[in-house]
């Protein structure tokens, strides 16, 4: 009897098949360390994450009708603590990991940024900044303060709340700017409604900070508006 037709049997006899059944090339854990994290679809490396599954359900069975209700992997990592322990096999244990290998995401992403060359793409601002703000439920404003070579100094989140034109003030720009002595920024703020199209707002905020930052010799290289699925960024636009 050949593989598929053991499956059809054991699935018809015994319902869904234990993953330690499968095998050995197809089980999630040992697929990774073969091919790498890369050849897993999205509900095999929450499988792996869940570890197990639950009555009638295999880890991956469980994961994918997770994905199902949450709407994506996405949503189901940027979930809220409420929400998420409501979920299918889930729990306060499986939130405070998830969390937990989310911040490790971010401060190996932080490291990586400040450990290597000089940002000389914007992606790579990008993608930082995108990790940093995109899941936020308000507006943040922050700034990716940089060297002469463009190399990180710090990144701060500087205000919060609603963003407007009344709301950041340029002089506590600058005087972030001089506490870090740097040369450059890269400005970014989020818009939770997911739209990244920039307001009029945004572009006022713009001008006004990079002129009071000309003054002390620091340039504004870009402005991102970071929204659900899409980033624009001010100097392609035209408007740096």
């Amino acid at each position: 009897m050949g593989r598929f037709s053991a499956l059809c049997a054991h699935l018809s006899n015994n319902g869904p098949m234990a993953i330690t059944d499968w095998p050995h090339a197809q089980r999630p854990r040992e697929k990774l360390l073969a091919r790498g994290p890369g050849a897993l679809s999205d509900a095999e490396l929450l499988a792996i994450f869940l570890r197990t599954g639950v009555a009638g359900q295999s880890a991956v069975a469980l994961a994918q009708q997770l994905l199902n209700d949450f709407g994506g992997l996405r949503q189901l990592l940027a979930a809220s603590r409420t929400d998420f322990v409501a979920g299918k096999g889930l729990g306060d244990a499986k939130f405070a990991q998830l969390q937990a290998v989310l911040e490790m995401a971010r401060r190996h992403l932080d490291a990586e940024l400040r450990e290597g060359d000089m940002l000389d793409t914007p992606q790579a601002a990008e993608r930082y900044l995108i990790a940093q703000l995109r899941e936020r439920k308000r507006e943040v404003f922050a700034a990716l303060f940089l060297d002469t070579r463009h190399r990180v100094i710090a990144y701060e989140e500087l205000f919060a709340g609603s963003i407007d034109s009344a709301s950041v003030h340029p002089r506590e720009v600058v005087q972030a700017a001089l506490k870090h002595n740097a040369a450059a920024l890269i400005l970014a703020h989020n818009h939770p409604s997911g739209v990244a199209e920039p307001s009029r707002s945004d572009l006022h905020i713009t001008q006004r900070l990079r002129d009071a930052l000309a003054l002390v010799d620091v340039r504004v290289l870009d402005h991102l508006v970071i929204g659900n699925g899409e980033t624009v960024s001010l100097a392609q636009r035209g408007h740096l």
